[in-house]
């Protein structure tokens, strides 16, 4: 045999090893059942055997599945078992979860893992929106917070996010703490379990309270056209909507039940084609106002306008971004600040400027947009998420879907008032600021090692001109830039104000590009936007030759 084939040999056989140990610990009979049926198969108990899911700043998330390359309740009681040594006996944790498969059963086996160690350990009453745990955390003086979801992944994807005591989602160096205290955990059968808390409708009640404070304006005049793409948003929002004083939203009725196999769309989110199509022929009937959709945990917020002729357009985030910072910093005062991410619009910063407010750009995600600063009031990436403020502060240190869809309603219902729409107070901005259009360019790969080479090769040979515009300089972001922390991505300022970010996905095996392009309005607005998207196309265009993906 060959020094080779042995070394292959030694694989299948540790594989199966490490399988024989993971049955002996598994206390969940579906995944037993299907890691027996696997045994004799090689294959697949590498791939199941061979990595494992790493646990990060997003905490865990992948396929369910056995193996530590899964999700399943043995990672997700190991998981707990990290935490809970990282916090150490007496702590108070409060659990959330979606409806997505096995949501509920990781939730209970967290709790039971944490009270096992002497932790005190809440879960919320029910499958409740991911803002609802990231309000609860703070609302009840907790050491810290889990949710479990996977937000808007496929329906075979579970994951597991832990906030920290201040609401906010954690960074570094804790996950590397509780990352490196899951490494030694022992085997789930051994881990003591204990009896913990469920908690009562009274915490979504005072959440409801919070974001019904955000500044909505008086007008509640509007026709709102509502989807929760078969997630856990539709009872809070319309609840939330209801006490606000707005009008019962309508109902995607096919979407409105959570339903862990998504079965009305192909994926779960509502920027992916196809996703908004039952909401959009909703609100053509009704003749709606306004469309909201929250994706499955409804942290995110999806907004769609009428054009007049029947037809709708879906805003993107950083439109929608730019709208709710505006209203927010209007309707505020004192010093503040505003923040949003390096590939997010440079709107804000200049609306920021025009009202005398403080404007931060942080990393992408909200993990680091709560941290900008000191007087933060609003915060919001472009991938759909926001955090509104008012004058009682945040109520969410996380990016929060409810909270969000509320604040758009109260500004799309003020424009009906004068006879508008949200289309007309965007071009309102770009009158006054210029018009900053963006678009993003992504590419999905089944080899990362294709996303590593091609970050290289834009390493290597950095282009001189992207879309006909000069490349004027270049950040390498894995250096760290501007007092940010270090990360995978790089920046190209270009002539004209225009803008290009290059980063690998944190959550999915994509490479993605965010692109900018900032037109003065001189004339019509309508002709700036197809100057700008114009550009854009150049920009695809020429990036994409560059990334040869």
């Amino acid at each position: 045999m060959s020094a080779g084939a042995r070394g292959e040999s030694a694989a299948i056989t540790g594989s199966r090893e490490l399988a024989l140990a993971w049955l002996a610990q598994d206390p969940d009979p579906d995944t037993r059942a299907e890691l027996s049926a696997l045994l004799d198969d090689p294959d697949a108990l590498q791939e199941r055997f061979g990595a494992k899911l790493e646990f990060g700043t997003a905490g865990l998330r992948g396929e369910l599945g056995a193996g530590p390359n899964r999700m399943n309740r043995v990672t997700v009681m190991r998981a707990a078992a990290g935490l809970a040594e990282v916090l150490g006996p007496g702590m108070h944790v409060v659990i959330g979860y979606d409806a997505r498969h096995k949501s509920d059963v990781f939730a209970r086996d967290t709790a039971a893992v944490l009270a096992g160690a002497g932790l005190r350990a809440s879960i919320l009453p029910e499958p409740l929106p991911t803002p609802v745990l990231a309000f609860a955390v703070r609302h009840l003086g907790a050491a810290a917070g889990v949710t479990v979801t996977a937000s808007h992944n496929p329906p075979r994807d579970n994951g597991y996010k832990v906030y920290w005591g201040d609401g906010s989602q954690i960074v570094p160096p804790v996950d590397g703490q509780i990352s490196a205290a899951i490494d030694a955990a022992g085997p789930v059968d051994a881990l003591p379990l204990g009896s913990f808390e469920v908690l009562d409708s009274a915490i979504v009640a005072d959440y409801l309270e919070a974001v019904t404070l955000l500044p909505l304006g008086e007008a509640r005049d509007l026709r709102v056209a509502y989807t929760p793409l078969h997630g856990v948003g539709a009872t809070v929002f319309e609840t939330a909507m209801r006490k606000a004083g707005f009008p019962a939203p309508v109902m995607v009725e096919e979407q409105r039940e959570p339903d862990p196999d998504f079965p009305t769309v192909a994926f779960p989110n509502p920027e992916e084609p196809g996703a908004m199509d039952l909401a959009l022929a909703l609100a053509a009937k009704v003749e709606a106002d306004l469309v909201l959709a929250n994706d499955p945990d409804a942290d995110r917020c999806a907004v769609g306008v009428p054009l007049g002729d029947g037809t709708f357009r879906m805003l993107t985030g950083d439109e929608v971004g730019a709208l709710l910072g505006e209203h927010v910093i209007a309707h505020t005062s004192g010093d503040r600040l505003v923040a949003t991410t390096i590939v997010s619009s440079s709107l804000l910063g200049r609306v920021a400027q025009a009202y005398g407010v403080r404007h931060a750009e942080t990393l992408t995600g909200f993990k680091w947009i709560m941290r900008a600063g000191e007087g933060l009031i609003y915060g919001y990436e472009e991938a759909l998420g926001y955090s509104v403020g008012g004058a009682h502060g945040l109520p969410v240190h996380d990016k929060d879907g409810i909270g969000a869809a509320l604040t758009v309603a109260g500004i799309a219902a003020a424009a009906k008032l004068d006879g508008r729409t949200l289309l007309d107070l965007l071009d309102d901005q770009a009158r006054r600021h210029g018009l900053h259009a963006t678009s993003q360019l992504s590419f999905r790969v089944a080899d990362l090692t294709l996303i590593s080479a091609a970050m290289a090769r834009l390493r290597a040979t950095p282009p001189a001109t992207l879309g006909g515009r000069n490349v004027e300089a270049w950040d390498d972001l894995a250096e760290g830039d501007g007092g940010l922390p270090p990360t995978d991505g790089l920046r190209y300022r270009l002539a004209g104000g225009a803008r290009v970010v290059v980063r690998p996905s944190g959550t999915e095996p994509k490479l993605k590009c965010y692109l900018e392009v900032v037109v003065p309005v001189t004339g019509e607005v309508a002709e700036a936007r197809a100057v700008a998207a114009a550009g854009l196309d150049a920009l695809k265009a020429d990036l994409g030759a560059a990334l040869g993906l």
